[in-house]
């Protein structure tokens, strides 16, 4: 099983300004590089103070020229929100500038408050999306394409330049009925079941391997899952991330399916049902042991990545520490148990 390092980027403070916030996303990554991550994700949202990254290939390209070897996971581009004819060139020059590190994660978009702003109502990104996608592919894999539908009509053209390395797609998606379709339609897979449950997650899983059992053809597609994760040196640490944890979760739910609720850009923390030690339990704040047990069932259903979020908002030192104490602690069991496999 593969860790790939989830770059959250929240400006909770508005004042710590972008320079700063960036440069922190970047020391991230080239920290994951170094520690023998597989790859980092770069997530994309717009106009809030939590994961904003409003280029995923733009910071796909900046990470490349500072990094060997880590792969760039966009997680995710939004589809509905963009023109997929300048989306695919941008998709081929981020791919020939990154010596052909990107894996391309896309997705329909998850705040309804953003989506909004740009013109498309969140109910209206399933559909959106899913000729999106069709488009994408056409674009990226043949010549002279046209296309005639409500929101796209155009005659023959052709992405310039073409690719020249493969471009996985990565679909993202949390339903279980989306997840098993996706993967029965060969495309990677990345879920989450964010502060949800153990069943939830199995339930995901359980999609994903029966979707690709129905394909009826050998597929190499893989399931990635993000999960909220930190490695904590005591109970006094794994109460202060939980802390930090609850007070993050108090703003994306209020933009996820929430009131979506933005004062000048500024995410308003709204009260949660769940409490934050049940938030706590269902992530994985935990020690050594802990974390290494709670991981192998992960690898035990199939999962083939996960991506580390860790990053809710503490002192960045803090995370780079626990990335530290992750890749020397954690991951060399399963580098051993992939070896054994």
């Amino acid at each position: 099983m593969d860790f790939i390092h989830f770059l959250s980027s929240h400006m909770l403070d508005p004042s710590v300004g972008g320079k700063r916030l960036y440069w922190s996303v970047v020391a991230q990554a080239v920290h994951a590089d170094a520690l023998g991550f597989t790859g980092v994700g770069i997530p994309e949202h717009h106009l809030i103070n939590i994961l904003l990254i409003p280029s995923p290939l733009q910071m796909a390209v900046k990470v490349a020229a500072h990094t060997k070897r880590v792969k760039l996971v966009t997680s995710v581009c939004q589809l509905p929100i963009r023109d997929m004819r300048i989306f695919a060139g941008e998709v081929v020059q981020a791919q020939a500038l990154s010596d052909g590190r990107l894996m391309l994660g896309v997705g329909k978009g998850a705040f309804g408050f953003e989506t909004a702003r740009f013109d498309v109502p969140i109910e209206a990104t399933k559909p959106q999306f899913e000729e999106d996608l069709r488009l994408l592919e056409a674009l990226l894999t043949q010549e002279e394409v046209s296309w005639s539908s409500e929101r796209y009509s155009f005659a023959p053209l052709t992405i310039m330049p073409r690719p020249e390395d493969p471009i996985p797609l990565m679909v993202a998606v949390m339903n279980p009925p989306g997840i098993e379709a996706a993967a029965k339609a060969g495309y990677h897979v990345q879920t989450t079941p964010l502060g949800g449950s153990h069943q939830q997650l199995i339930d995901q899983v359980t999609a994903f391997t029966r979707g690709k059992a129905a394909a009826g053809r050998p597929l190499d597609t893989t399931l990635s899952l993000q999960r909220g994760l930190f490695l904590v040196s005591g109970e006094k640490e794994r109460r202060y991330i939980a802390e930090r944890a609850f007070a993050y979760y108090q703003s994306f739910d209020n933009v996820f399916g929430g009131a979506g609720i933005v004062d000048r850009g500024v995410i308003r923390p709204l009260p949660r049902s769940q409490t934050m030690e049940e938030l706590s339990q269902n992530l994985l704040l935990c020690g050594k042991e802990e974390m290494i047990d709670r991981l192998s069932v992960y690898a035990e259903l199939g999962i083939d990545a996960v991506l580390t979020t860790s990053n809710f908002g503490q002192d960045e030192q803090m995370t780079l520490d626990m990335m530290s104490r992750f890749a020397e602690e954690v991951m060399p069991h399963f580098r051993r148990r992939r070896q054994a496999a």
